[in-house]
């Protein structure tokens, strides 16, 4: 297909031609070869003014929190209110081959058989932040599609990967009941970028899920007071992050999850904070893929390439310190 064709089957295509273009459109946004990035670039533009629409939403956790089973069952609950929805998960990388197993989509047997569900498995390949390189291009192509919820659903991460907090409007962690103490749940990180916060899994200890919510709650608040007076205020016009229980396999709490997220949407449209969000996220996106772009030059470089094996030789063999090496291509990229 070509992007033109491509772009037609996703404004105006039949379901199937629909799904198909749109897989063809992500596989294009993911591809390394230069024709294939100016095709790219193309078809996001054609598809640009069709976006915009959707509710962006980003799930992120620790492996095993039940990110996937808990998308399934909001999935299942949204599309069945009329919503379509959009998921893409991101799986890690081998460190050691490059391979990865997108099994995220076989965990959602029920959902990825709906006709208004669209699921997109895609491998982080060594991007760090629990993300892809191009999740927000394929955002941009779902939302043209149509879909008007997009959930993200990120690696399994640590305490410091917010890259999904970059790009979507809301960003939930999902916790465990026992994940921690007190000291945990205040940590410097993803917990303060939350704007939600689930204890998932709650059904299977109930009163370590009450104790981790209020746990939760004691340190966001702690965490919102630091450097933001206006959430000590308790400034009704602010969003205040919220902790949340439920049972993602028993399919409990997502109705409630589902509300605070309306009321999220709605508060923050009304204040001007999430147009504000989205103009910085754009603006973030644009710097990220010009660094991106300067390095890939810098690496293509001939002086660069002409230098750069007698450096990496010399900076083995301890000759050459990694500093001085770096400046000495550095140089060399910008000579006459």
């Amino acid at each position: 297909m070509t992007p033109e064709q491509i772009q037609h089957g996703i404004l105006q295509g039949n379901p199937a031609v629909q799904r198909r273009a749109m897989a063809k459109a992500i596989t294009l946004l993911e591809s390394t070869r230069p024709d294939h990035r100016v095709q790219a670039d193309a078809l996001l533009t054609g598809l640009l003014p069709h976006t915009g629409q959707a509710l962006r939403l980003g799930i992120s956790g620790v492996p095993g929190v039940g990110k996937s089973t808990f998308i399934e069952a909001l999935g299942l609950f949204l599309t069945r209110q009329g919503h379509r929805v959009a998921v893409l998960a991101i799986d890690p990388s081998s460190t050691v081959s490059g391979g990865s197993i997108l099994g995220d989509k076989t965990r959602m047997e029920q959902l990825s058989v709906d006709p208004n569900a669209y699921i997109r498995p895609s491998p982080s390949s060594g991007t760090l932040g629990g993300v892809a390189e191009k999740t927000r291009e394929a955002m941009l192509v779902c939302e043209a599609a149509g879909y008007d919820v997009v959930i993200v659903e990120t690696v399994g991460v640590g305490q410091s990967e917010i890259a999904v907090h970059g790009m979507t409007d809301m960003y939930c962690v999902l916790q465990l009941p026992n994940a921690g103490d007190d000291l945990q749940a205040i940590k410097k990180g993803v917990m303060e970028r939350a704007d939600l916060v689930v204890i998932n899994k709650a059904d299977i200890d109930p009163h370590a899920a009450t104790r981790a919510q209020a746990q939760i709650t004691s340190s966001l608040r702690l965490l919102g007071m630091h450097g933001h007076p206006e959430h000590a205020a308790h400034n009704e016009q602010l969003w205040q992050p919220r902790v949340l229980q439920l049972s993602a396999l028993k399919a409990e709490g997502v109705e409630q999850f589902w509300q605070s997220v309306q009321d999220f949407r709605q508060l923050q449209t009304a204040n001007g904070r999430l147009a504000r969000r989205r103009e910085q996220q754009s603006l973030a996106w644009m710097w990220e893929r010009i660094h991106a772009g300067l390095k890939q030059a810098f690496q293509q470089h001939p002086k660069v390439q002409a230098l750069l094996p007698q450096v990496v030789g010399e900076v083995s063999s301890g000759r050459l310190a990694a500093s001085t090496a770096a400046r000495q291509l550095l140089a060399a990229q910008a000579g006459p």
